[in-house]
């Protein structure tokens, strides 16, 4: 290690330190930071300007974290009282723009490392949107539709006051689908008297969303993997694959995945996961999760050859060719991790944030298992969703082949740029680091544009 070296670890490790003290408590954000900045160490020991400009003591701090009550009334007339959130984490590139997640699970931790992921992810698309994101500890599980209408009309009502089509643009995440997002739009019509299209995405077809936008992550997910197979002389034609989950980005990974050739043969919820020998059925788990809004057990009623086993971390004991983690946060440990290893798995697609620790990847990477990392990986929905607001500012709308095509060139792309980064700053292979470079440097670069904001 030469001194360049030296001096830019001691630095990282510094600004690391930092992050811990000022944000006790914070798991989460501790884990997603201190995974990107560990990449960063080469960029810079060969670009020593980000740390004479004090670029990740900046990179590192949310411009803005706004923490607010939802106070709402449920169907019993007891008044109910909920925390939201938004973290405006950076607008070097654009718009802030990330998800709104409604999850019991949601503070700000998650929403911090959730917000700093994105804002990678989103530089990474190539396209002008900054990083945001947001949500509540409000589970809409079990909420009658009357609940749901009266807290997302509440969220709303305060959230409306730091948002806009050219300052931050949320959209869907856990919890928050076509009809959050229908309620939350039409309480921001209410609010501001206008229909600002751009203000939301994930929006319905009828007023302003955009075709492939549903599908999006999933599709995305499957289109990063697919060029990282490509490398190795592997495909998805013939492959054993397992999605964990069974939302809107497992549901359109097990579609595509399908389409290209692929038997998904297990898929998952908050219970427990389902294994169908013969292939997961995606019209069923669609109805069932989409449009019943029933658990995933209910799976093996209409497929009698299938089994449902209760809770979801053995989901990954099932041997695949491909794994694509779809759920939530660190739902892979190190442990299941070298189950999968030890079945034979050849590549990991993380189409869930962060959904595996730095203990699995490490397990992943020493076996040379094709990596797909979480924020280049799942970086499709996000990509549509600024398709989406271009359309809302042209007043126009492209049809699903066309955003298919623009979502499938984006991500060859972050492919193409992420390997390449590794291989210019000596990771020959790893996508981590190539990803975390990639996204880094072009929010680094606009930040020093832009001088000491």
């Amino acid at each position: 290690m030469n001194e360049q070296e030296v001096t830019a670890r001691k630095y990282v490790q510094t600004v690391y330190e930092t992050v811990v003290q000022r944000n006790p408590h914070e798991s989460e954000f501790h884990q997603a930071v201190k995974e990107i900045l560990e990449s960063l160490v080469p960029v810079i020991a060969k670009h020593p300007k980000y740390m004479e400009n004090g670029i990740l003591e900046r990179i590192v701090e949310p411009e803005r974290l706004i923490t607010f009550r939802v106070p709402w009334v449920d169907d019993q007339g007891q008044v109910q009282v909920n925390r939201g959130f938004r973290v405006q984490f950076n607008s070097a590139i654009g718009p802030y723009k990330g998800g709104l997640r409604f999850h019991p699970s949601v503070n700000s931790s998650i929403i911090k490392f959730l917000g700093f992921e994105q804002t990678f992810k989103n530089s990474l698309t190539g396209q002008p949107i900054g990083g945001g994101k947001g949500g509540s500890d409000f589970d809409p599980k079990g909420k009658s539709e009357a609940e749901v209408m009266r807290f997302t009309q509440s969220f709303m009502t305060e959230l409306a006051k730091y948002i806009g089509s050219d300052t931050d643009v949320p959209a869907g995440d856990i919890g928050v689908g076509a009809r959050e997002i229908g309620y939350m739009f039409g309480q921001y019509k209410r609010l501001h008297g206008g229909h600002e299209a751009g203000v939301l995405t994930g929006k319905g077809l009828l007023y302003g969303g955009s075709l492939a936008r549903t599908e999006a992550t999933g599709y995305g997910c499957v289109y990063f993997v697919e060029e990282m197979l490509k490398s190795k002389g592997l495909s998805f034609d013939g492959s054993t694959v397992v999605v964990s989950g069974s939302g809107n980005v497992s549901l359109y990974a097990i579609q595509k995945a399908t389409q290209l050739g692929a038997k998904v043969v297990a898929c998952s919820d908050s219970n427990g996961y389902v294994y169908d020998a013969d292939g997961i059925n995606f019209e069923t788990v669609k109805r069932l999760k989409e449009v019943e809004r029933k658990r995933i057990s209910e799976y093996v009623k209409e497929h009698p050859n299938a089994v449902y086993a209760e809770g979801c971390e053995n989901i990954w004991s099932i041997p695949c060719d491909i794994a694509l983690p779809c759920a939530t946060q660190n739902e892979i440990s190190a442990q299941s991790a070298e189950t999968l290893v030890a079945n034979g798995v050849k590549a990991v697609g993380e189409g869930a944030n962060m959904p595996s620790t730095l203990e699995a990847i490490d397990v992943f990477l020493k076996a040379d298992v094709l990596f797909g990392p979480a924020k280049a990986a799942n970086a499709g929905g996000v990509a549509v969703s600024a398709l989406e607001m271009a359309q809302n500012s042209m007043r126009y709308s492209w049809s699903f082949h066309e955003v298919d095509d623009k979502l499938h060139a984006i991500m060859k792309n972050i492919y193409r740029n992420s390997i390449s980064a590794a291989e210019e700053y000596g990771y020959p292979g790893n996508l981590v680091v190539g990803a975390n470079i990639a996204g880094f440097i072009k929010v680094a670069d606009s930040m020093l544009a832009h001088g000491v904001v």
